[in-house]
């Protein structure tokens, strides 16, 4: 096995979750009396923790068994809405096989809840190919904070400058910047402009091949 590793996020950029993620707030905080815009989700939604979603637009910090209750809502409205519609964005499954077959570790480390992730993980088969699994429970910081990948690196025992990550959300790059590693862009739910600068950015996994990797990685 290489001493080397790829890490992915699992909102954006195994999956395309953020449109259910946003009808799912939509009926969340439309029960509240609130109405939030694309922009302002696109803004602080996607790649955001709930910590941070429910204080900006609720306007006040949620914490203890009052946040539990409200994730625990929020995201049980959007497995509810998901559940039926679990699909990667194009290529990733045979694009993780590639890398695998080749020896490279791989893991990955999101922000959403653990159901969240099982769900995903449940529908797509892909458990077993990660040497590393890491959902909000797992880090008491969140990004753009570099925990969950420099924990992500020392479970598959892969110095921090030996990852790639691919992230999607301004936040994500930062935290994997954070951690000293390289980063590729996947733009399936900002442009290349709103995200800092990566290593190569691209649409779905069939912009990338195994060479592309060992060049970034080299």
């Amino acid at each position: 096995m290489k001493n080397q590793a790829v890490i992915f996020d699992m909102d954006g950029v195994i999956c395309h979750t953020n449109p259910f993620h946003s009808e799912a707030f939509k009926v969340f905080f439309g029960k509240r009396g609130l109405n939030p815009t694309e922009e302002e989700f696109e803004n602080h939604m996607y790649g955001k923790s709930n910590k941070y979603i429910f204080k900006h637009f609720l306007g006040r910090e949620i914490v203890g068994e009052e946040f539990i209750s409200l994730e625990n809502e929020k995201e049980g409205l959007f497995r509810e809405i998901y559940a039926d519609k679990i699909i990667t964005l194009p290529e990733f499954l045979p694009f993780l096989e590639t890398l695998k077959n080749d020896g490279f570790r791989t893991g990955v480390a999101t922000s959403a809840p653990r159901a969240n992730l099982d769900l995903i993980m449940g529908a797509l088969k892909f458990a077993p190919k990660m040497e590393s699994i890491l959902a909000s429970e797992n880090v008491k910081n969140h990004k753009p904070d570099p925990e969950v990948y420099l924990t992500s690196a020392k479970l598959l025992d892969v110095n921090p400058e030996n990852c790639l990550v691919f992230e999607d959300s301004f936040s994500g790059v930062t935290a994997a910047i954070n951690a000293g590693m390289k980063v590729v862009g996947v733009l399936s739910s900002h442009k290349q402009e709103e995200l800092p600068p990566c290593q190569l950015y691209i649409n779905d996994y069939t912009e990338i091949n195994l060479e592309t990797v060992r060049e970034l990685m080299s």
